[in-house]
């Protein structure tokens, strides 16, 4: 690689892996909780809020409903992370929802649930994100004032971190997310002694404000479809949940184990903040607007379009530690960091996802590949440039975002835990051991309610939430499911065309003679070089080939072939168009009619330069020609290089970067294999 890439290269992701470090990549439950659960610890910093401006349209009167909300998404949350643990014990080779539902469901299903990740992912990091561009404008305006700019410029900076590796990332990544979680809890605890032991009273920044009814007096069929709607959006708690079933393989052994321990704890600490957080947003009279210009009111007026509605964590925590306060600026910049590094969950599992569906031929292969930190570098930076134009499209807007939201994680949930229905019922049959049915009739029926109720939750979340943008994931699911179709029949036809028949083809007859033909424009070394090695390869016809174009040149070329004995005939198809590349490739079909079990090779003498620029003088039309030549059935072409001087300087300069040291050698040592491994032989070069 050059110096001139090599250098912020190294810089910005740091110096390459040997393939043979994979293990020490592997993470132990204290940074996998922090890379794999960020996203649902992170989420109730949106996810209470959320809940709260569906309530708005019915006035504030409707917030005695939140409660009783929290708790259905309480429930919910132990359910998915019960019906999880089944799954990671099940499944624990990393395919998560996808494995699960391909291996049970068939195909079909299997591409449903991988769509619907991939379009979860992307929607992961843009939310994510852009609630966190909102979380720190409220300590910091200047951020909101930009905050399409400052979600983007947060996007390029979060790849940057994944793309060092999984291991690398998760340290930078754990103390935000423990400085958050400490700081909600200790929120909730200082909150709790403030009202429950001092007796304060503690008052949201909005407490005085009022909220004008979108729709006055709803009841009956009106007022549960507008819960329904407020427990979809509060459901946005439990994105992120099936990441750690993705990600089982970055465990550290037992990894089966350490996954699950990770779920429940993961489980338990968002149930908790979720649950406390609304108890204080109630407790302070906190008061949230899905259109916060018109149905907010101060002193009985609109408060208007300058208005900007801070979230409501950051409420509560004005309320609790005091606006300004050192205390309630480590909680916003926390919540910040730790919604910027939520989306960490996402470069986590859709890299991997990835590349599984690429294995399994239905993405293209490069996603298979591991790049330098032997991180799925060519996922992450798919993954970055698809949240990069949501947020872009959608302004960095999170409430806007979180319409589109939860659908496609609803779809994984209902089809993995279906899935693992059939798979413990299948096993039933086979097993005779009463313990261990004991055992999978527990997980059977664990996996059982999750299914039914994760399905109820999405059929709830397309009704209620289909008009407010859950079309936009649908519809980027069906695009994922097309396109890889596309691809995996793609990928099968050319399988197809390529396997070898158990009984012998054209492909494994010997040609009856090779046709070569050495284009010539004039007689030069690079020319007398071509001519020289088509000779050695003893083909049954040679000839050469030239294109008169110019008569005069025409002329010239035949009288220096003759002049110098040149023992090749050579051919001249006249041009009278001054066309290059139709007269020859029109020649070559014509022996491939005349002559169809013969090969015809063609040979075109090519310049070596030193330097891009010379590159576009030079070999053009024998790029055009190779491109036209390669579609044609039975036709080989050779390029025979002759190296220019400034392709000997390019060489030297090659050779002094050879022996420069990139930032991180030292430590990196040699390339070969390691000491006492294979390859050990001796460097055979000879000496200068």
């Amino acid at each position: 690689m050059s110096k001139l890439t090599d250098v912020p290269k190294r810089i910005l992701i740091g110096r390459a892996l040997r393939s043979d470090r994979l293990g020490e990549t592997l993470l132990p439950k204290r940074i996998a909780l922090p890379v794999f659960a960020s996203d649902p610890l992170s989420s109730v910093a949106y996810a209470p809020g959320e809940v709260l401006l569906v309530l708005s349209a019915a006035g504030v009167t409707a917030y005695h409903f939140s409660p009783w909300v929290a708790v259905a998404v309480a429930v919910l949350m132990f359910t998915v992370v019960a019906s999880y643990r089944q799954n990671v014990r099940a499944y624990p080779s990393g395919g998560g929802d996808y494995e699960v539902a391909n291996t049970n469901l068939g195909r079909r299903a299997g591409l449903t649930v991988a769509s619907a990740l991939l379009v979860d992912y992307v929607l992961t990091v843009a939310v994510s994100i852009s609630a966190g561009v909102e979380n720190l404008g409220s300590a910091f305006p200047f951020v909101v004032e930009h905050k399409t700019l400052s979600a983007v410029v947060m996007i390029v900076a979060l790849t940057l971190m994944n793309l060092r590796g999984v291991r690398e990332s998760g340290k930078l990544f754990a103390i935000p997310t423990y400085v958050f979680v400490g700081s909600v809890f200790l929120m909730l605890l200082w909150g709790a002694f403030r009202g429950l032991v001092l007796g304060h009273d503690m008052h949201a920044p909005t407490a005085d404000f009022e909220i004008a009814a979108e729709h006055q007096g709803i009841a009956g069929f009106a007022l549960l479809f507008l819960l329904l709607r407020a427990f979809s959006s509060g459901c946005a708690a439990l994105t992120g949940v099936e990441a750690i079933s993705n990600g089982v393989p970055g465990f550290r052994k037992p990894k089966s184990r350490n996954a699950a321990a990770t779920l429940a704890m993961m489980g338990a600490l968002a149930v908790t903040m979720f649950c406390g957080i609304i108890t204080l947003a109630l407790s302070t009279d906190v008061k949230m607007a899905e259109w916060p210009a018109r149905q907010l009111l101060r002193d009985g007026e609109p408060v208007g379009p300058g208005y900007h509605q801070d979230p409501v964590i950051s409420q509560v925590g004005s309320a609790v530690f005091g606006d300004g306060s050192v205390l309630f600026v480590l909680l916003a910049t926390a919540t910040a960091l730790v919604l910027f590094l939520a989306a960490n969950t996402a470069y986590n599992g859709f890299p991997l996802l990835g590349s599984i569906l690429a294995q399994d031929r239905y993405l293209p292969r490069q996603l298979h590949t591991r790049g330098d930190r032997l991180a799925f570098s060519n996922g992450i930076v798919l993954l970055a440039g698809a949240a990069a134009i949501l947020v872009a499209v959608y302004d960095a807007d999170s409430t806007r975002l979180i319409q589109l939201y939860i659908v496609g994680v609803f779809v994984s949930f209902t089809l993995s835990q279906t899935g693992m229905v059939r798979h413990w019922n299948r096993h039933l049959a086979r097993e005779s051991d009463p313990a261990a049915r004991r055992r999978m009739l527990r997980s059977r029926a664990i996996n059982t309610f999750g299914a039914f109720f994760t399905g109820l939750v999405l059929v709830v979340v397309l009704i209620t939430k289909f008009t407010h943008g859950a079309w936009v994931a649908l519809l980027g699911m069906v695009v994922f499911y097309g396109v890889m179709t596309a691809i995996r029949r793609h990928y099968d036809r050319v399988a197809a065309e390529l396997a070898v028949p158990d009984q012998p083809g054209d492909e494994t007859v010997r040609p009856s003679r090779v046709h070569s033909i050495v284009l010539v424009s004039k007689v030069h070394k690079p020319t007398l070089r071509a001519l020289a090695y088509a000779k050695l390869m003893r083909s049954g016809t040679l000839e050469a080939l030239s294109i008169g174009v110019d008569p005069e040149e025409t002329r010239a070329l035949r009288a220096e072939w003759e002049r110098r004995g040149i023992d090749v005939p050579l051919k001249v198809l006249d041009s009278p168009y001054r066309e290059i590349t139709r007269p020859i490739v029109e020649y070559v079909k014509g022996i491939r009619r005349d002559s169809p079990r013969d090969a015809v090779s063609v040979y075109i003498p090519e310049y070596v330069v030193g330097h891009w620029y010379e590159q576009l003088l030079h070999n053009q039309s024998a790029l055009r020609l190779k491109g036209r030549l390669l579609f044609t059935p039975g036709v080989m072409v050779t390029s025979v290089p002759y190296q220019l001087e400034s392709s000997e300087r390019a060489k030297a300069r090659a050779r002094r970067r050879a022996n420069w040291n990139a930032p991180g050698s030292a430590r990196r040592g040699p390339a070969g294999p390691p000491k006492g491994g294979a390859g050990g032989e001796t460097d055979r070069r000879p000496g200068p």
